[in-house]
């Protein structure tokens, strides 16, 4: 694995559940990845999240480690956004705060990039699911499954599972990608990998191990309307060319690489 990896977290409300979640990456980046680093992103919680971040953060011995904090909660989206663009590592994985899928994961997404295969990977827990520890509930799985459909039908990806929170960049090519992106919401994860596909960059889909966890943000039936209405600014903004900018630098990175 790279030593240069950022792992980031965005976090809303997730005192509870946050601190075992660092301690794990913590100890996984001091084994396997020593020189990289811990970003978590505050999106503007009203417990302690921030805190108890810092306090983890200040038993992390040399670990790079920092948080991002602010005020206002400004979805899920814009959080990870900010995470990538801060991170200083070679790739940048996020990971959701209540590490569904375990962190021991991560080379099954980092080594496809150091090995200079793939520019984007990211889990999924469609393609294999015996991999699958706990299950969501049969609504939910449904609903996953008739989003992805929708998501494949109105942007051409070619993909089965867009939202595990897993996701692993190389940001030398994707940090355009990442600055032009606008969705702050659960749609951001479409938004990313659709510029990727469409800047023609090598993105892998990859069976990953998972486990529901109870306190979802996401409400079933509202926010997937939601995400669909986000799916569809994406093809609003990708035919006002609003992300042609930002395409054509990861085209003039790939030439002069």
């Amino acid at each position: 694995m790279a030593a240069s990896l950022s792992v980031v977290i965005p976090a809303y409300n997730e005192a509870v559940r946050l601190g075992n979640t660092l301690r794990a990456v913590i100890d996984y980046l001091r084994e396997h990845a020593p020189e990289g680093e811990v970003i978590v992103v505050d999106d503007g919680s009203s417990d302690q999240t921030a805190e108890l971040a810092r306090q983890k953060f200040a038993e992390a011995g040399d670990l790079r480690t920092s948080v991002i904090s602010y005020k206002s909660n400004l979805g899920k989206g814009r959080a990870v956004r900010l995470g990538l663009l801060a991170a200083r590592g070679d790739v940048a994985l996020f990971s959701d705060a209540d590490l569904s899928t375990p962190i021991t994961e991560a080379p099954k997404l980092v080594d496809p990039i150091v090995s200079g295969q793939y520019d984007v990977t990211f889990g999924s827990r469609a393609l294999d699911r015996n991999l699958i520890g706990v299950h969501q509930s049969w609504r939910r799985e449904q609903g996953g499954r008739v989003f992805n459909l929708a998501v494949r039908l109105a942007t051409g990806l070619p993909f089965w599972d867009t939202q595990c929170g897993f996701k692993a960049f190389r940001m030398s090519i994707c940090r355009p990608l990442v600055e032009a992106a606008i969705i702050d919401r659960f749609g951001f994860d479409v938004e990313l990998l659709y510029l990727a596909f469409r800047a023609g960059l090598n993105l892998r889909e990859i069976p990953v191990r998972w486990d529901h966890n109870e306190g979802s943000k996401i409400s079933l039936f509202s926010d997937s309307f939601k995400m669909l209405g986000e799916v569809g600014l994406i093809r609003q903004q990708a035919r006002r060319g609003v992300y042609d900018t930002a395409i054509r630098a990861v085209h003039e990175i790939k030439r002069n690489e």
